[in-house]
């Protein structure tokens, strides 16, 4: 039997969508705040949304807050405790709640970090990207190597909890670079580190100049060396690879909000572009809002906010779960993938066990730290039918 929908924790998701520069990496739904009030009327309908949609969620245990984008560190530190007000007062809150709040490492973010603190953020995640000057100027950052070092320890001081982000597999990266780099990062002292593999999407600025021929990212096996280097050097620094491209001191280090995910819990999305998931009824919903600030607004004010929304079925239900749980170290029961027949003796299952991609686990389908290297085909192999 499936647990109930809050076993993994029932998170809110804001999406802050402006941005002082959009990076050419970036696929996100991301614009510029260039319309004189637009980003008080946002934030006014984010409040008004959140109280529309608790009625629809019904009683919940509220265990996570996320501001993601975008740069919510731009928000008025204001805005921010009004919506985290808003949270406590439409769900119970628990003892513990994460509020968690992205920020870029800006003199004039980070000078704001205290006033974030005392509006309600206990974690921030910091998007340092890099610690070296010429790869930030590549990856189109509006900081130095030098604001995000004073960024991370303005925020070690300030947050009980920091995370920060890396890029790697960057264009002429070498594993000894890269080693040296996230020793530099461990000395930050942050308790959580995500490392993320740079990926050419569709639609950005990288993938025009990789067509172009101007930019050449490193080839798979480069790739898989620089991420030998992450896994190697983090754990010798104690940080546990709790997910793919999550790494985290201590279990109260990780990310309790993205762990909702994960694990296949609900969450609300509100905001610009936001996505959501609820489970209703037994039935589970997907929804997302409508991408411009301008539409998101006019939304909410004809009691829409929620936008486009659809009923996934079992199966669909099942192969979520299976491609964001299976990211985990920690698996997915075998009993919430039944929809897709999978189980200890299905034949792709034993075959890739046998292989050393996943774990021999009579309970629970979890890949080995082999084929956490190979996930994008053990995946296709599993679901692919």
């Amino acid at each position: 039997m499936n647990p109930g929908p809050d076993a993994a924790g029932f998170g809110v998701y804001v999406h802050w969508p402006y941005c002082a520069r959009i990076c050419p990496y970036c696929d996100f739904n991301v614009h510029r705040d260039r319309r004189p009030g637009e980003a008080a009327e946002l934030a006014r309908a984010i409040v008004e949304d959140l109280a529309w949609r608790a009625a629809a969620t019904g009683p919940r245990r509220l265990t996570s807050l996320f501001f993601g984008g975008g740069t919510p560190s731009l928000m008025a530190p204001e805005a921010v405790a009004v919506m985290i007000a808003a949270c406590r007062s439409l769900w119970e809150a628990a003892p513990d709640l994460e509020v968690s709040l992205e920020a870029n490492p800006t003199d004039a973010e980070a000078g704001r970090f205290a006033a974030l603190a005392a509006a309600g953020v206990n974690r921030l995640s910091l998007g340092l990207q890099s610690l070296d000057d010429e790869a930030l100027a590549l990856l189109g950052r509006n900081h130095d190597a030098a604001a995000g070092r004073r960024a991370a320890a303005a925020a070690v001081a300030v947050f009980p909890r920091v995370s920060i982000d890396l890029i790697y597999a960057r264009p002429g990266q070498s594993p000894a670079a890269w080693a040296a780099e996230l020793d530099a990062a461990l000395d930050l002292g942050a308790g959580h580190i995500s490392p993320y593999q740079l990926t050419i999407e569709p639609g950005t600025a990288f993938e025009r100049a990789v067509r172009r021929g101007r930019l050449s990212p490193p080839a798979d096996p480069q790739a898989a060396d620089l991420w030998d280097v992450t896994q190697a050097r983090l754990g010798r620094a104690g940080f546990e690879a709790y997910e793919v491209s999550n790494h985290a001191r201590t279990p109260a280090d990780r990310s309790r909000h993205n762990l909702t995910y994960w694990r296949g819990g609900d969450w609300l999305g509100v905001g610009p572009g936001a996505h959501g998931r609820l489970t209703l009824d037994g039935t589970r919903r997907g929804q997302v809002c409508a991408a411009r600030p301008a539409d998101y607004i006019a939304a909410v004010a004809r009691g829409a906010g929620e936008g486009e929304t659809e009923t996934l079925d079992r199966r669909e239900s099942a192969i979520e779960r299976a491609l964001s749980g299976l990211r985990l170290a920690e698996g997915v029961p075998f009993s919430e993938l039944s929809p897709l027949g999978l189980s200890p003796d299905h034949p792709e299952v034993r075959d890739l066990a046998a292989q050393g991609l996943l774990a021999t686990d009579p309970d629970r389908l979890r890949v080995t730290a082999d084929g956490r290297r190979l996930l994008d085909a053990v995946l296709e192999r599993l679901l692919v039918r």
